[in-house]
């Protein structure tokens, strides 16, 4: 979702159109919980990772085969939104799988190294793989065939990762002892499950700012890449394909994990009742550096890697609040399938306001697009004097 919408926009898709289009990869990661039942009681969560990574392999190649035919944003989306639906599936069952694989200490140990591959994961395909298609667009005679080429070296490794862990997962015994429940039976626990979350107190309130919380950053980060890319004319800085890799998808994830690892060690302190307010503010606040940038348009490379640097710090420092504050909500019985739910309308959250991101951009121009982001911020500031959150939650030392 990151990369295509760099793809699309030198491809000279609209900003609208690319809005509107990627926002739509989002709906798996919003609806999975519904078929997350079928993922536990069908075959196995070693199966199902194997499976869908197979999938979203023949899909990247897909994608690099598709880029240089005729209608080639219509087909590529087609095989995204296939992959996108086999990603959400790979993420339920990778989820249960760490959970069956793993004892409580070895869960606690590699929690960190799941964060870490996770954040490389970020840097290597918003950074490497744009750099990489941004020189590979210097030394072709085609962008559409720079592209091709750099989505058939990530099925080549996503193949090659898969083939990996066909040998090298393990193959927990509790994987393969499916327990003797019927279809029928585990959709009415499922539809108890679902029901509950839905009668949790404050349940109006909290799904608000699930949806809210976020509001500016599903606009931002729609646009951050195209107003990078854009030439100077006509409101953007003019960067080059591989200066956007090195800025925002090196530079600017190096800092938003950084604001995360920050975020975490804060509320561990302090709890996250504490922190809530500064951290709803550093969300919103620090979008002034691309407000800075559209209205100055500076061309120094340094000045530019500071604002984004800036900005996505303060939302890894900030988004830190949201996360918790989700888990927070889903506590209690069938906390792992609320804590999904609520996942859900995190997604939610991104999707409607992306959809509509590239629109806004085009009507008001960069410069007042991001004075409306800023403003964006309002409705969630009203909310949080709402929320009931206890003090000593998050606190290291708190029971």
């Amino acid at each position: 979702m990151s990369v295509v919408v760099i793809m699309y926009k030198r491809f000279g898709i609209s900003n609208s159109d690319i809005a509107l289009y990627t926002s739509w990869l989002y709906l798996p990661w919003v609806i999975k919980p519904f078929w997350s039942p079928i993922v536990d009681i069908l075959k196995t969560k070693h199966w199902w990772i194997l499976s869908m990574q197979f999938l979203i392999g023949i899909c990247l190649a897909g994608v690099a085969f598709l880029i240089p035919m005729p209608f080639c944003f219509q087909s590529t989306l087609s095989v995204l939104w296939l992959m996108a639906f086999s990603s959400a599936t790979h993420d339920i069952a990778a989820d249960g799988y760490y959970m069956l694989a793993l004892d409580n200490a070895e869960k606690s140990f590699f929690v960190g190294i799941r964060s870490t591959f996770y954040r490389l994961a970020m840097i290597s395909g918003q950074g490497l793989l744009v750099i990489i298609a941004g020189s590979l667009e210097s030394y072709s005679s085609s962008i559409y065939m720079a592209w091709s080429i750099t989505f058939s070296i990530v099925a080549l490794f996503f193949v090659s990762v898969l083939l990996y862990h066909r040998y090298i997962l393990p193959k927990p015994t509790i994987d393969y002892e499916v327990e003797h429940k019927t279809f029928r039976m585990v959709i009415r626990e499922f539809g108890h499950t679902f029901s509950s979350f839905f009668q949790k107190k404050g349940i109006l309130l909290a799904l608000t700012f699930m949806l809210l919380y976020r509001l500016g950053e599903a606009l931002l980060v729609k646009m951050i890449s195209p107003f990078l890319l854009d030439s100077r004319q006509i409101g953007g800085l003019g960067l080059t394909t591989k200066q956007v890799g090195i800025v925002y998808g090196t530079i600017g994830v190096i800092a938003l994990t950084i604001g995360g690892i920050v975020g975490g060690i804060a509320v561990s302190r302090k709890g996250l009742k504490y922190w809530i307010w500064p951290m709803a503010l550093s969300i919103t606040f620090p979008h002034l550096a691309f407000l800075y940038l559209s209205w100055y348009q500076p061309s120094d490379m340094l000045m530019i890697n500071i604002a984004v640097a800036i900005e996505q710090f303060g939302y890894g420092f900030g988004f830190t609040a949201f996360m918790l504050y989700l888990i927070y909500f889903s506590d209690g019985e069938h906390k792992t399938a609320h804590y999904a739910i609520c996942t859900g309308f995190m997604a939610l959250g991104m999707m409607l306001p992306g959809m509509i991101a590239g629109k806004m951009q085009e009507l008001l121009g960069y410069n007042h697009f991001f004075v409306f982001v800023m403003l964006c911020a309002i409705p969630t500031l009203l909310l949080i004097p709402f929320l009931s959150i206890n003090p000593s939650y998050g606190k290291k030392n708190a029971e």
